[in-house]
């Protein structure tokens, strides 16, 4: 009698616990899961601000993030969480398939424009929140994001990169590319100018609201038409699912994954980098109140 012993790949386990997470938390439904009323859902986009601004000549989604100005603090933890996962949903399910069949080849990933403008020490308190977006995509949406551009970066940003970068795997060191200035010239490289996100463009403050051919050229608004299409489908989503009985208002409550030892060392490393700033900043002014009163 002969004992096969076969060692299971570790990507075996995450897939497990994905379909678990799925099936515990309903995220098949999410998207028939609205959050209303709409001016609950506006003043969560008002906050956490991310959109679609087009597609890199590639055919790849470009989503932007507002990385320093969102502020996470006009809803619950749950609403945010609730709305992120679901533009992963809308992402995997609508978007990339409609890329796809737009461009005439298989899109499975996206490019993200992260955006550091009015990135500042208070950011700390915004850690922990990040953590668990940051969690929840890597334990659930590995391998969506092809590369990511920082652009508008402070000096806190890369403060904070020259530590963070050397705790990255190298295969996620590789998709961070960190821009000069708004990133434009560089971005017209790989998409048109169109979908060039709005904070990326130099032409006054104008044209950073509006586009072009006249429509809603800030991709964070409700009004622009990659959240109208989101919002639309999932009401219609929501419709299909509820047609008995009405949706009810609530936000849609998701298990926290635990973070990776890994992600919990960065978001250390970054917190310590964050206070030292801090501190540096409290001394800077200490030394300028001195000066001004020996003056």
């Amino acid at each position: 009698m002969f004992i096969v012993s076969y060692q299971l790949h570790p990507m075996f386990f995450q897939l497990v616990d994905c379909l678990n997470w799925r099936l515990q938390n309903d995220i098949d439904n999410i998207l028939a899961k609205p959050i209303i009323p709409v001016d609950l859902y506006r003043a969560v986009r008002d906050s956490q601000l991310i959109g679609m601004s087009g597609y890199s000549k590639e055919g790849l989604p470009v989503i932007a993030v507002g990385v320093g100005l969102s502020t996470y603090d006009k809803a619950s933890i749950n609403y945010y969480v609730q709305s992120h996962i679901q533009m992963n949903e809308y992402r995997d399910r609508v978007i990339l398939p409609s890329a796809t069949k737009k461009f005439g080849r298989y899109i499975g990933t996206c490019i993200k424009i992260l955006d550091m403008t009015g990135l500042k020490i208070s950011a700390l308190n915004q850690l922990k929140f990040l953590s668990v977006i940051s969690t929840i995509d890597d334990m659930n949406y590995p391998e969506k994001t092809r590369t990511y551009y920082i652009v508008n970066a402070p000096y806190i940003f890369s403060a904070c990169w020259k530590v963070v970068r050397p705790l990255l795997q190298e295969r996620t060191r590789r998709k961070v590319q960190v821009l000069s200035g708004s990133g434009k010239d560089e971005l017209l490289k790989i998409m048109d100018y169109e979908s060039i996100p709005h904070f990326c463009r130099r032409e006054g403050s104008g044209s950073s609201r509006q586009s072009r051919n006249g429509t809603v050229g800030d991709c964070y608004s409700l009004y622009h038409s990659f959240h109208q299409q989101l919002y639309n489908h999932v009401k219609q989503q929501a419709a299909l699912i509820n047609h008995v009985a009405p949706v009810k208002q609530g936000s849609f409550h998701v298990d926290f994954p635990e973070p990776d030892a890994k992600d919990v060392k960065i978001a250390k490393t970054i917190e310590s980098e964050f206070r030292k700033l801090g501190n540096q900043k409290e001394l800077s002014h200490s030394l300028r109140e001195l000066k001004i009163i020996g003056d």
